[in-house]
């Protein structure tokens, strides 16, 4: 599963990127300005980005750079024809290639999947197993399944990506805060702890044999939520 994040202070040309792209394998992200971009980034992996040259808060160029700064995935400008200095300007920063308005569907596909063969061939973004295996709950990433001692449990889409989050570090410890970053992708409001137990408490009714004394989903009290390793 390739993640890809569209960034376009335009919501129709996002929505139109969403179509363009539809794709069994690519999980698409929205941003409306590089301010959003950079900070999703911060938040989320992801394996390429579309990323418009203006835009308010803060231009791409600009959001290019910041992520540059820590990250080397494909990034495709989307430009206006007008914006020559500009696409000569991202290339020699960091871009990989530009998309010039109006697009062109099958254009904007085959440029989106030809820098993502490109970026994991080269091993820069081999994309992470898509199966975890804690003990006998087994995830596959690819499906969106999730089995317990080999029976399929159904979860929410919120339910499993709270567990994929917790099986991807074994042992390590999220608070609540963390957790609904990641998962909701924008910071916690003052009911995102409790929206957070919810969504733990039905995981745990679901995976657990008994709920209320499990062997998989821990509570560390005053810090949030972990899995234990290797738990059988």
């Amino acid at each position: 599963m390739y993640n890809i994040l569209i960034c376009d202070d335009d919501k129709d040309i996002v929505n139109a990127l969403k179509i363009y792209l539809q794709n069994p394998d690519y999980r698409l992200f929205e941003a409306y300005n590089g301010a959003e971009a950079v900070e999703m980034t911060q938040k989320e992996e992801f394996h390429l980005i579309l990323l418009d040259i203006m835009m308010p808060q803060m231009d791409g160029i600009t959001a290019m750079a910041r992520i540059r700064e820590n990250y080397n995935m494909p990034i495709i400008l989307l430009t206006a024809k007008s914006e020559d200095q500009d696409k000569i300007l991202g290339l020699n920063i960091g871009a990989d290639d530009y998309i010039t308005k109006p697009f062109n569907p099958l254009e904007v596909a085959a440029r989106v999947g030809s820098q993502l063969r490109r970026y994991t061939k080269l091993g820069s973004g081999a994309v992470s197993n898509s199966i975890l295996t804690v003990g006998s709950i087994e995830l596959n990433s690819d499906t969106r399944t999730v089995t317990v001692d080999g029976n399929e449990v159904s979860l929410t889409p919120k339910e499993f990506e709270i567990l994929k989050l917790l099986m991807k570090e074994p042992g390590k410890v999220f608070s609540p805060k963390e957790i609904y970053r990641k998962v909701w992708c924008e910071d916690a409001l003052s009911a995102g702890d409790n929206t957070v137990a919810v969504h733990i408490r039905h995981i745990r009714e679901k995976i657990e044999i008994t709920p209320n004394d499990p062997r998989y989903i821990k509570v560390i009290f005053g810090q949030g939520y972990k899995i234990e390793k290797g738990r059988n």
